[in-house]
């Protein structure tokens, strides 16, 4: 059952969808067609960047950075073509409006390459490139979905997010200015609810992205679409949200890699915080914290089989622990930190090496020190990890591994920690009552 917003007697219901759902033609007739079956009240929609667009437009950001023009043109026209034949997909006619203005999204991306300050010594730093060029995906899909959607008759319009959401100018990690954002979303979306209260009316905008104070386009941190539904969710006093997956809900594993997991009916805030703290890619991190502040249920849903109840998540008091909850995340390093002289690690060592991991904006996903060495497992993002280690070297001795896998099991069993281990090298091994955190030896990627 569905709680929704409450505007002038009409209540909206918030709508997030990622990139596997707009992944193509079908794919976004088959949102088209969720949303017509809630037509009897307003939608509020949140969109991500097509399929891997994001992916995407990193390569052709790499590209700018690596001042690599043949590989920069070669990467705009993959995503050039890549949206342009979805477009040919949904209007037969070649006259609509729709091409002109994705046609006019990807001419501003090309002008903002052409301007040539990513080739100059002085050019902003990456992170901010990063957000210039990567949030076109977000912008792009929403302008293709708005269209069909008018084409298909919903009464839809489209909002442009970086209008609504305020942030710092922390680039590719930005955080919200929630007093300046929850009155922007309150006039603006509640103003276009009150304007048009009739029942199956849209609202549609973009996930992921944001604006700072001086107008720049800001990234929430990847996967930050869930997180830009729960900003609007928030701002609107929602009672629920619901996120559309390609799963049938949040499930126990991945069933990529392990096919007989089963979908967990329910889940606490606390367990969800849990869950995504420790990087299960169906919730993003951030996303639940300003639901259990607003008491605001989440429910994950399967846009494969809209029919499926899902996953609630909600403020339970005591959750009874079905079954071991698998995580996996790939591309992992681990690094071993110890001192050049005949020191050990002690807590001045630990402030120093944690004020460093700051500054390079390192997150860590397990760590663990003796006396003489601190080591840290952390995703092989290069970008951060390079520079981390090469200012690092200064004063420490350092060793890593790389192509590592980290596997947390919360509610773990011995039986679970075998199916996950069955003989591989284990680098790292972090214990607690209800989490097991193990690294190990990868076996590549899938």
């Amino acid at each position: 059952m569905f709680l929704f917003i409450y505007f002038c007697g009409m209540f909206v219901n918030v709508f997030k969808f990622g990139g596997a759902s707009v992944n193509s033609a079908a794919g976004i007739k088959n949102v088209a067609g969720i949303l017509k079956q809630f037509s009897a009240v307003p939608l509020l929609v949140v969109v991500s960047a097509m399929g891997k667009t994001t992916n995407a437009l990193e390569a052709l950001l790499n590209n700018f950075m690596k001042n690599d023009p043949i590989g920069v043109v070669s990467s705009y026209q993959r995503v050039w073509d890549y949206h342009f034949s979805i477009l040919e997909s949904l209007f037969t006619n070649k006259n609509h409006t729709v091409f002109g203005e994705v046609d006019s999204l990807f001419n501003q991306l090309r002008g903002y390459i052409r301007k040539g300050h990513l080739y100059s010594q002085d050019r902003p730093p990456y992170d901010f490139e990063y957000d210039q060029v990567v949030s076109y995906g977000e912008l792009i899909s929403s302008t293709i979905l708005q269209h069909y959607l008018v084409l298909e008759g919903c009464r839809s319009n489209l909002f442009d997010v970086r209008n609504l959401i305020r942030t710092d100018s922390i680039y590719r990690d930005a955080r919200v200015d929630w007093k300046a954002t929850e009155p922007l979303i309150q006039n603006v979306i509640q103003g276009y609810f009150n304007d048009h209260p009739e029942p199956g009316t849209i609202a549609l905008t973009q996930g992921f992205i944001g604006s700072d104070s001086a107008g720049n386009t800001t990234t929430l941190g990847r996967e930050g679409s869930d997180f830009s539904a729960a900003i609007f969710a928030w701002s609107l006093h929602s009672r629920e949200l619901t996120i559309w997956k390609d799963v049938p809900g949040v499930m126990n594993a991945d069933p990529k890699w392990m096919p007989d997991s089963i979908c967990l009916e329910t889940l606490s805030y606390r367990e969800a915080i849990e869950l995504a703290y420790y990087g299960a890619s169906v919730i993003h991190p951030k996303t639940i914290k300003p639901l259990e502040n607003a008491n605001i249920s989440l429910r994950v849903r399967s846009f494969v089989d809209p029919n499926l109840e899902g996953t609630l998540v909600k403020n339970i008091r005591k959750w009874k622990i079905p079954i071991p909850i698998f995580i996996r995340k790939q591309n992992q390093m681990l690094i071993s930190i110890s001192p050049r002289d005949f020191s050990f690690i002690l807590e001045e060592n630990l402030s120093e090496i944690f004020r460093i991991l700051s500054t390079y904006r390192v997150k860590v996903n397990v760590m663990q020190n003796s006396a003489i060495s601190f080591s840290i497992c952390v995703d092989a993002d290069m970008q951060k990890i390079s520079p981390l280690i090469a200012f690092l070297k200064k004063d420490y001795e350092i060793r890593f591994n790389e192509g590592l896998e980290l596997f947390t099991i919360r509610h773990y069993t011995e039986e679970a920690v075998n199916r996950i281990v069955h003989g591989r090298k284990i680098m790292m091994e972090l214990r607690s009552r209800n989490t097991i955190q193990l690294v190990l030896e990868g076996r590549g990627t899938g």
